[in-house]
């Protein structure tokens, strides 16, 4: 096993490499990484981003959000939360079992005096409280195991960037709440990040009983994950686009009347959008409809349309200012 070090915190680079290790990189050897990310929410594959966040909020506090591999439910990062991944042999385990991986965590703490569980399918907690959350991916041959670990972060931001103020009809995996707690309080106090990230490291070779070994990114490495942070981590139709099919309804009482408006939203796309409610027209509002229809559900891409377009030239009233504030 080897220890890869990268210490960035850009969440598009810290998941393309995740790939890149997993799908191309010329490295015979298994693969520890431990890495952090500034303020991000990271989505499972099979979720819907708009359904998990506080759209407002991210957007207002500047939260990256990006979608990796694996299932699971969405997770907040920052920089007090310390990430885990390995990167296996898929022969050398007649198990995947979420519990084998989380062992050497465990180990670890037990260590430095706290106990912590396995708990539940996929969490380890200390107190009853979960502090790490557990994904799995496998690519031919090879076993991705990742998990983060709440060492000091910012549970106040966590709470409201992970909740979301609308609400979308989908078949979308949903992410379950659990009380979770940082690690710090249970540690000794002259513990920080850094180090416990480096007894961490030496800990997990220490249960394997391997001899510890780095392994630093060359400048081939570090160019051939940077194209798919481009081609990929960083797009829109990654992150946002490639959600499940969902429907999004939502009723608006404004100067004019009341309005009803419903979308149909495909890999990102309105396909379906339709007005309905008391108010007057301008002009027929099925020429709005005909307007939105196979846009991209995306914020920057509408609220451009909507400075060419004016919503209340077919709905009396209505501003295109209200109308985006129904939409995100």
């Amino acid at each position: 096993m080897i220890n890869i070090i990268n210490n960035r915190s850009n969440p598009y680079f810290n998941l393309a490499l995740e790939e890149y290790l997993m799908k191309q990189a010329e490295l015979d050897d298994e693969k520890l990484i431990l890495w952090q990310n500034a303020p991000t929410i990271v989505i499972g594959k099979h979720q819907n981003a708009l359904e998990e966040i506080n759209y407002p909020y991210v957007k207002e506090n500047n939260i990256q959000v990006v979608r990796r591999l694996t299932g699971g439910g969405a997770v907040y990062h920052d920089l007090g939360n310390l990430n885990f991944t390995f990167l296996l042999n898929r022969d050398n385990f007649v198990t995947t079992d979420f519990s084998v991986f989380a062992e050497p965590i465990i180990y670890c703490l037990s260590n430095l005096g706290v106990r912590a569980d396995f708990n539940g399918r996929n969490d380890i907690a200390v107190d009853y409280k979960k502090f790490s959350g557990n994904a799995q991916y496998l690519y031919k041959n090879t076993l991705l195991h990742h998990g983060t670990i709440l060492f000091d972060s910012d549970l106040s931001v966590l709470g409201q960037a992970l909740k979301p103020k609308k609400k979308y009809l989908s078949r979308a995996v949903k992410s379950v709440q659990s009380l979770v707690t940082n690690l710090k309080p249970y540690l000794p106090d002259d513990l920080n990040l850094p180090t416990f990230k480096l007894l961490l490291a030496e800990s997990i070779f220490a249960y394997h009983n391997q001899p510890y070994q780095e392994y630093e990114l060359t400048e081939k490495d570090i160019d051939v994950v940077n194209k798919l942070v481009v081609d990929k981590y960083s797009t829109w139709e990654w992150n946002f686009g490639s959600a499940p099919v969902f429907a999004y309804k939502k009723e608006l009482t404004f100067a004019g009347g009341s309005l009803t408006l419903s979308f149909n939203i495909r890999h990102g796309l309105i396909r379906e959008c339709k007005f309905y409610g008391d108010f007057f027209e301008q002009q027929p509002v099925q020429e709005l409809e005909t307007i939105l229809t196979g846009q991209r559900y995306e914020e920057t891409n509408l609220q451009s349309l909507f400075e060419k377009v004016d919503a209340s030239q077919y709905i009396s009233g209505l501003t295109s200012k209200q109308l985006m504030s129904c939409l995100f």
